[in-house]
């Protein structure tokens, strides 16, 4: 098990590494931030954000929290949204899911958790609604497709909010995507949700993602 001191070392391996692959890295990233993109994704350890996609510090503004969720009173989140899409001026934000999530298996389950239910509480709505549906496949393979409605169902949480819809008022290059990233084979795939405009919204949640 890693001690506190190693990890400092690892952070001095780290930061020279960066200095010797790209020489003033660190000075240049001090000036400006000039991310393309916002990824709202879970909080699980084993899901790296810029790791999994390839990109530098600076390159990636993240937000994570429990089972990647979008709740219109979670000021934290908000407030990222607004301060990537207005001020960074971000092109593309990706909700991003992973199989396996514990906290979808957790609001699937029959059973109180504890306080997590409260934050877990729309992704128990949206189970609910797709029981019928989900109840002939095996526990796996339930619990991945939950995975893939939840991300569905934020990423039209996201396009609701106020953030992007004075974006689009506004008519500022802005889309929103589903993705998901499988930890077992570290594949990130592309659900082919992807909202740029209300028209498009209103489409996605007729369908109900193939509910």
């Amino acid at each position: 098990m890693k001690t506190l001191p190693q990890l400092f070392t690892n952070n001095e391996q780290w930061r020279h590494q960066i200095e010797e692959e790209h020489p003033g890295f660190f000075r240049t990233l001090v000036g400006q931030q000039n991310p393309e993109f916002l990824w709202i994704g879970c909080a699980d350890s084993r899901v790296p954000a810029n790791e999994i996609v390839g990109l530098m510090p600076g390159e990636l503004f993240v937000h994570r929290n429990v089972a990647n969720l979008v709740h219109h009173t979670d000021f934290n989140l908000l407030s990222v949204l607004q301060f990537a899409v207005e001020v960074l001026k971000v092109k593309h934000v990706m909700v991003v899911g992973h199989y396996g999530c514990g906290g979808v298996r957790a609001a699937m389950e029959d059973q109180p958790h504890g306080l997590i239910d409260n934050w877990i509480r729309q992704v128990r709505e949206l189970y609910l609604r797709h029981r019928k549906q989900l109840v002939d496949l095996d526990p796996t393979a339930r619990l991945d497709r939950m995975c893939e409605l939840n991300v569905a169902r934020q990423v039209m949480n996201v396009s609701n909010t106020t953030v992007v819809q004075e974006a689009w008022r506004r008519e500022q290059p802005l889309t929103i995507h589903g993705w998901i990233y499988g930890i077992g084979d570290g594949r990130l795939g592309d659900l082919g949700i992807e909202v740029d405009n209300n028209a498009r919204l209103r489409e996605l949640e007729s369908q109900e993602f193939g509910a």
